[in-house]
């Protein structure tokens, strides 16, 4: 067993609290029993663990596991351990791994019938994006495209709502607007997305051949490029005085609108 880190300035932790932050292209940084246990089971590439000397039962049979799967471990006295942790009281269980990377055309291939793709545009808070990749997942889609202008899809905040799908559903993310467009093209994909005064009702589109869904800003919307190139507004009904759903709201709404038309 490695000999418990005691220092806040050991330099392992200094490179732990940069990959917290963003600051290290290629890592993401992975906190809390549950997400610790997905990660495990994605098969995701971990080249680190830092955790309480004194694990609990659930943490002690992960870090047994990670053990096993070639991961470096290391205990770390507990108010250390703090001062990398993300969350305002550390859950004990840390990993810093590989961030998965994927392709538009990784998308395609995920499902190459009958595609289903969620497209998010300028989406701005973590746990929308979170929520909305983990609905994506549960609705069978085949992927998430996040354009440039989204929040970050592998921050802590953004992954720990995920509750885990980042790690299983493919994700192409800084993808340009005029990428999108020419994959979507290529593709022979129809574009929708939701609004206001969208021409058709949700329920009455047909979700059974290849389509992306754009959701966009939660203030703003899609921008006038994409909403240009959209095949078709859709309308969720809602009642007066509300004017407008959450976006990870009508994500559920729409996206397993398609399930039932594809069930």
């Amino acid at each position: 067993m490695e000999p418990i880190i005691t220092s806040p300035a050991n330099e392992r932790l200094k490179h732990a609290r940069r990959v917290r932050d963003g600051r290290e292209d290629g890592l993401i940084f992975i906190e809390g029993e549950r997400l610790v246990e997905e990660c495990l089971k994605s098969g995701l590439r971990m080249i680190a663990c830092y955790h309480a000397p004194e694990p609990g039962l659930v943490a002690g049979s992960l870090i047994e596991g990670l053990n096993k799967s070639g991961c470096p471990v290391f205990p770390v006295a507990e108010t250390v351990l703090e001062t990398i942790s993300d969350t305002v009281n550390s859950q004990g269980l840390i990993v810093i791994a590989k961030r998965p990377v994927f392709s538009l055309e990784d998308l395609s291939a995920n499902n190459p019938g009958e595609p289903l793709i969620v497209c998010l545009d300028k989406v701005q808070d973590p746990g929308n994006f979170g929520t909305i990749v983990r609905t994506a997942e549960a609705a069978g889609a085949s992927g998430v495209i996040a354009l440039k202008g989204c929040v970050d899809a592998w921050a802590p905040k953004t992954l720990r709502s995920s509750m885990g799908s980042a790690f299983r559903l493919p994700m192409a993310t800084e993808i340009s607007d005029e990428e999108f467009i020419r994959y979507a093209d290529n593709g022979s994909f129809r574009i929708v997305a939701t609004f206001a005064d969208g021409e058709t009702l949700y329920t009455d589109f047909d979700w059974r051949d290849p389509v992306i869904v754009v959701f966009g800003n939660e203030a703003h919307g899609i921008s006038r490029k994409l909403m240009e190139r959209c095949d078709a507004g859709l309308r969720i009904p809602i009642h007066e005085p509300v004017e407008s759903l959450n976006v990870s709201a009508a994500a559920a709404a729409i996206l397993f609108e398609a399930v039932r038309q594809r069930t």
